[in-house]
C-alpha cells in the first residue's frame, strides 16, 4: 500500500478525543496531566496487547491463555527486583535502571520459554480449531494460575517503583509521573521495533509470506512451521514485558492480574482490527486515554467506557479501524 493509498483518518482518532475532553476537564494543568497518564496505559495495555495481536495476526490463533504469561513476568520481575533492593532503594536512576532491565529481560525469557511449552502442548493440537482453541487456552490460563500460586503463593505481592521513578515532573501547573514517561517511550520502542521486524527484516518477509502462501515458503526450503513458533514465543515474551511494565504501574501483583487485563486487551485488538499492530496501538491509546478522563469525569461509569468506545468503533468501522486483509 502506498502513501497515497494509506487511510490517515484512524491517527486522528488520539488527538480528536483529547482535544474534545479539554473543555470537559476544564483545567488545562489537569487536562495535560490526565493524559499523559493516559498515553502510560495505553502504551503499557499496547505492550501486552502486541504479543498477543502478533499471534493472531499472523497465525490466526485465539489465545485467551495470553494474561498468564502477564502474570508471569510480572511475579519474574518481584523476585528479581525484590533481590536488587539496594539497587532499586537508590536514588541514582543508573542503578535503578541496572535493576529493572534485568527483570525485564528474565521475565521476557520466562514467559517466552513457558510460550514455547505452551504452543507445543496446548495450542498446537488445535490449529484451525477457533472454538476449541478459545477452551483449551483458558483451561491453560487456569493452571497457569494456580502453578503461579504454588510458587509464589496466592497473595497480593507489592511491586514498588525504584525509588529514582518515583516522584512527578512538573510541567507547569501540571504533574506527570516519572514512570509515565518511560511508559511511553518503552512502548513506542516496542511498536518501532515491531513495525521494522515485520516491514523491513527478510524474517518479517518470510513470516508473512508463510501467512498468504504457506506452500511457496516451505517449497523454498523454509520451515513456516518453526517461524510461526517463533512467532508465538515472541508474542509471549512481549506479554511478560507488558507484565512487568503493568505491575510497576500498579505497584503490585496478584495471580489473577493476566485474567484482568485479557478484557482491555480484546477491546484493544477488536478497536484495532484483529491482527493490526498499527492498529492495536491506536486501540491502545484510545482505551488508556477514555479510561483516565471517565475516570476523573465521570467515576461511576469508568468500567463501562472502554465498552463503549469500543460499540462507537465498530459502528464506524465493523471491523475495526485496521482490518487485515482476508482475516
Amino acid at each position: 500500500m502506498n502513501q497515497l493509498d494509506f487511510d490517515w483518518k484512524p491517527l486522528a482518532l488520539v488527538p480528536v478525543l483529547a482535544v474534545l475532553a479539554l473543555p470537559l476537564v476544564g483545567s488545562g494543568s489537569t487536562w495535560l496531566t490526565l493524559t499523559v497518564a493516559g498515553l502510560a496505559m495505553g502504551m503499557i495495555v499496547f505492550i501486552i496487547a502486541s504479543g498477543l495481536t502478533l499471534v493472531f495476526g499472523l497465525m490466526d490463533v485465539l489465545n485467551f491463555g495470553h494474561g498468564v504469561f502477564i502474570a508471569l513476568g510480572a511475579f519474574v520481575a518481584t523476585s528479581v527486583l525484590g533481590a536488587m533492593g539496594d539497587w532499586t532503594g537508590s536514588a541514582e536512576l543508573w542503578r535503578n535502571l541496572a535493576a529493572v532491565l534485568p527483570a525485564m529481560v528474565l521475565a521476557m525469557a520466562v514467559a517466552g520459554a513457558i510460550g514455547l511449552a505452551f504452543e507445543r502442548f496446548i495450542v498446537r493440537p488445535v490449529y484451525g480449531q477457533h472454538l476449541k482453541q478459545i477452551l483449551i487456552t483458558m483451561g491453560g490460563m487456569i493452571v497457569g494460575e494456580e502453578l503461579i500460586k504454588a510458587i509464589w503463593g496466592p497473595q497480593q505481592i507489592p511491586l514498588p517503583l525504584p525509588q529514582a521513578l518515583r516522584g512527578a515532573l512538573l510541567l507547569g501547573d501540571a504533574a506527570v509521573e516519572k514512570y509515565r514517561l518511560v511508559a511511553v517511550v518503552v512502548g513506542l520502542a516496542v511498536f518501532g521495533g515491531l513495525a521494522w521486524t515485520l516491514a523491513r527484516t527478510k524474517l518479517g518477509l518470510l513470516i508473512r509470506a508463510g501467512v498468504q502462501d504457506r506452500e511457496m515458503v516451505e517449497a523454498l526450503g523454509y520451515r513456516v512451521r518453526r517461524l510461526f513458533v517463533a512467532v508465538f514465543v515472541a508474542g509471549s515474551a512481549l506479554a511478560g514485558l507488558g507484565g512487568v511494565m503493568w505491575g510497576l504501574y500498579q505497584q503490585n501483583v496478584v495471580p489473577q492480574m493476566g485474567a484482568q487485563v485479557n478484557v482491555l486487551i480484546f477491546i484493544v485488538i477488536i478497536i484495532g482490527g484483529l491482527g493490526s499492530t498499527g492498529g492495536a496501538l491506536i486501540g491502545a491509546l484510545l482505551v488508556g486515554l477514555t479510561a483516565n478522563y471517565a475516570g476523573f469525569l465521570l467515576p461511576k461509569l469508568a468500567l463501562f467506557s472502554n465498552i463503549a468506545l469500543m460499540v462507537a468503533v465498530l459502528l464506524w468501522r465493523p471491523q475495526g479501524v485496521y482490518p487485515v486483509a482476508n482475516r
